[in-house]
């Protein structure tokens, strides 16, 4: 494969004449335009684009860093942002991380070497203040609620959405309330243990069930409420694959549901219809759009919360 040199020299024209076709400016006559073409497609040229983008100062590709891959909370996020990123005409590089703050600062130094124009940061375990320092280097957007005047945010209010599916359960009389979150020192996890405790004054550390993300999770939860003296008769549970995996364990122990213990799931995925799982809407989707948007605009930094919705059925 020939470089834009060789092509000029078989096509009988300068350098800038070829760099010029090839990057389709005008002034050009058609005879020298077709004689560049074709000796183009005589040494197989192809556009280094390395090169192009390194000229440009873009590479029209944003990272996004996320935890996990496969599961379906981060998946519908990332569905929004291939979807935007599609649109116009953008590449994404996924960085898994497992939350490994090693992995993190991996995937932020993509943002220092101009190998990504952007970053996107679904969930992380870096401290704040880390990833405050990339933010020199482009566009920075975190999927939770932030303030600060370095990075751009999306967000849903995970405070307010605890505190309303608690006033849920309280106006139909429940006042024994536990729930699961998946990291206990999370910043979602944080929130809504804000708002329980703003609620009842106090926490129950035997009605908070950690490490609950997966069905299995749910599975596991649910033998541990089941195995209390006094399990909560309503449960808050992370999101809605967790609150399959509860609900289907408790009927397999002999609880009924809601009579037994009422659910309150998360996100609203598609599964929750048809096994009647209230739940708290999170239009995840439409996060990772706006986060995409975000990560390519050149405006200023600013700070978007989107809307959740209770959707009520028959587990409570």
């Amino acid at each position: 494969m020939g470089n834009i040199h060789d092509i000029a020299r078989i096509a009988g024209v300068s350098t800038a004449t070829v760099s010029r076709v090839l990057n389709n400016h005008p002034y050009v006559s058609d005879g020298k335009r077709l004689a560049v073409l074709n000796a183009a497609e005589q040494l197989h040229y192809e556009k280094n684009i390395n090169a192009v983008h390194l000229s440009r100062g873009k590479t029209e590709t944003i990272g996004v860093i996320l935890p996990f891959v496969n599961h379906p909370y981060f998946g519908t996020i990332l569905n929004g942002i291939a979807s935007a990123a599609e649109k116009s005409g953008f590449k994404l590089m996924i960085v898994q991380t497992n939350y490994d703050i090693a992995q993190e600062i991996d995937a932020l130094n993509m943002l220092k070497l101009k190998q990504v124009d952007g970053i996107i940061i679904t969930s992380r375990e870096c401290p704040i203040e880390l990833v405050e320092d990339y933010s020199a280097y482009g566009n920075i957007v975190l999927c939770e609620a932030s303030s600060g005047e370095q990075m751009s945010s999306v967000f849903v209010n995970q405070y307010e959405a605890f505190k309303e599916a608690i006033s849920f359960f309280i106006e139909r009389g429940h006042s024994k309330i536990g729930y699961t979150v998946f990291r206990l020192d999370g910043k979602s996890s944080q929130a809504r243990k804000k708002a329980y405790e703003e609620t009842f004054g106090h926490v129950q550390d035997k009605w908070i069930f950690d490490q609950a993300l997966t069905i299995e999770d749910g599975t596991r939860v649910a033998g541990e409420w089941a195995a209390l003296d006094d399990p909560p008769p309503a449960m808050l549970i992370t999101n809605d694959f967790v609150a399959v995996g509860f609900i289907l364990e408790c009927k397999r122990l002999g609880f009924n549901v809601p009579e037994d213990v009422a659910v309150v799931g998360f996100d609203n995925h598609a599964i929750a219809a048809p096994l009647g799982i209230t739940t708290i809407e999170l239009p995840l989707k439409q996060l990772g759009i706006i986060a995409f948007q975000l990560a390519i605009s050149e405006d200023t930094v600013s700070h978007r919360e989107i809307a959740y919705k209770l959707i009520e059925r028959d587990s409570v």
